[in-house]
């Protein structure tokens, strides 16, 4: 019970991180000054997203604890909790998240949106994204290959929060268009291809980052793992969800996002134009939930390189 609580903890940890990080980015450079302030829906979901970071980390540090202890009975006691700040990595992360999460929730309550604002949002979205390479499987591997792995892990971290920030974003944005509008129909077109590099860039850092991660934790030696382990077969649903995102991501770019175009001056073509859009959008966005909750089993599991060694 302990174990499926921290995992769900850590998709919660992982959702909130996304979007502290990748929505605020996305209004930074998907979107011109005045339309990125006029998305009113964007206050709501960074104070979610900070709220989430902060809870879930706090409910994670004394989660984990109890694990180590045996018992949430244990894992409250002061002398626990405490081992867990000073004797681990772990604990300060936790710390480290929380104190961010909050400063960011009071600077989205107290603060007006803003480029200054978001642009702090980014930076803790940053520092909270990292700091799950900090104390992943990107800080076990010893030796010379350590610091090339953690960088890598840290760079997968960010481009996956880059990429599924905006999903959201755009997501949010087109179930609430309303076919009709010129301008907000020019302002989601803008959007969706303010973001076409920037995604074709993540997705690029992400897949490279994640040979680097693939070489450290699985290695040439533990392919066969892939199907014996359950990290490998973990991977190998990862890695099912990220195709199924990109060739979703593919349709929407080279699809959908023209036609959209196409459409700007016919009401009845960008109401069909729209909706397709919204599916695909949807769909995708779920399939990135699903992926996160993959990777926070994942990040419970031993990987195949660490299975291989103790064989």
């Amino acid at each position: 019970m302990l174990d499926l609580l921290v995992i769900g903890l850590r998709l919660a940890q992982y959702g909130g991180a996304v979007i502290l990080l990748g929505t605020p980015l996305f209004l930074l450079y998907g979107l011109r000054g005045p339309d990125a302030v006029a998305q009113s829906w964007a206050r709501g979901l960074l104070i979610a997203a900070c709220a989430v970071v902060a809870v879930a980390s706090a409910l994670t540090l004394v989660a984990q604890t109890s694990v180590m202890a045996g018992s949430i009975t244990e894992g409250l006691k002061l002398a626990s909790l405490g081992f867990m700040i000073t004797g681990t990595s772990l604990g300060p992360a936790f710390l480290l998240r929380a104190g961010l999460g909050l400063v960011a929730l009071t600077l989205v309550l107290l603060g007006r949106p803003s480029r200054l604002q978001w642009g702090l949002l980014v930076f803790a979205g940053l520092v909270v994204s990292a700091s799950f390479a900090w104390t992943g499987h990107g800080a076990a591997t010893e030796g010379s290959g350590r610091y090339p792995h953690m960088f890598a892990s840290i760079l997968h971290s960010w481009a996956a929060a880059l990429w599924l920030g905006a999903l959201v974003a755009l997501w949010i944005m087109t179930a609430r268009q309303r076919p009709g509008d010129v301008r907000s129909d020019r302002v989601l077109h803008r959007a969706l291809h303010g973001f076409a590099g920037v995604g074709s860039a993540a997705v690029a850092v992400l897949i490279l980052s994640g040979l680097v991660n693939s070489w450290f934790m699985v290695g040439i030696d533990g392919l066969g793992g892939l199907v014996t382990t359950p990290y490998g077969w973990f991977l190998l649903v990862k890695l099912l969800l990220f195709g199924l995102m990109l060739a979703l991501a593919a349709s929407n770019r080279f699809h959908l996002t023209p036609e959209l175009f196409y459409a700007l001056d016919d009401p009845d073509d960008m109401s069909v134009a729209i909706g397709r859009l919204k599916r695909s959008l949807m769909v995708e966005t779920f399939v990135a939930l699903a992926l996160l909750a993959v990777v926070a089993v994942m990040g419970t599991l031993a990987p195949v390189s660490a299975m291989d060694m103790t064989m």
